[in-house]
């Protein structure tokens, strides 16, 4: 799959309380309106401005903190296919797995990438095409991949079980 979307840079240590605040945790149960909270305690033009397909691009340590799936659903919501980031946090990575969310692990690339800017990901080569190049990164294993290409864990889920029942 190849992604390509307009750039949103953020710094290290992003933690999902500041992805998808805390406050609406155990209020908000609905997507498309946590998508409307996204981020809004770091930028609040972003769920206001930000257009389906553009790409998350975080320094180190992105998501940390507490293991809420509710900071990966929200950008999701919004239409965030990827994240870019030095590092995402163990849980947050998963978290994106299984929520559909593309997390792509390549450091040099983001200290290149502007914000902004309109990049290309290209996840069957696993390379990231920004003004100042062309950046490798590594695999997922393939079992993520195949969670990803099911558009995540539960889409996954729904598929498999379908095709048993139907056995």
């Amino acid at each position: 799959m190849i992604y390509q979307g307009r750039v949103w840079k953020y710094g290290d240590n992003v933690n999902t309380d500041v992805i998808f605040p805390g406050k609406y945790t155990y209020t908000i149960k609905d997507p498309a309106e946590m998508a409307k909270h996204a981020l809004e305690d770091l930028d609040p033009t972003f769920a206001g401005s930000m257009t389906p397909g553009d790409i998350i691009v975080g320094g180190r340590n992105w998501g940390c903190g507490s293991s809420r799936e509710q900071a990966v659903t929200c950008l999701v919501a919004a239409g965030v296919k990827v994240l870019v980031a030095k590092s995402i946090a163990r849980i947050h990575f998963r978290n994106a797995v299984n929520g559909g969310l593309l997390p792509v692990v390549a450091p040099e690339a983001v200290e290149a990438i502007q914000n902004g800017e309109v990049i290309t990901v290209d996840a069957d080569n696993y390379k990231l095409i920004c003004a100042a190049g062309t950046f490798d990164f590594p695999p997922l294993s393939p079992s993520l991949k195949a969670i990803l290409e099911a558009g995540g864990l539960i889409e996954m889920l729904k598929v498999k079980l379908a095709a048993e029942r139907q056995s």
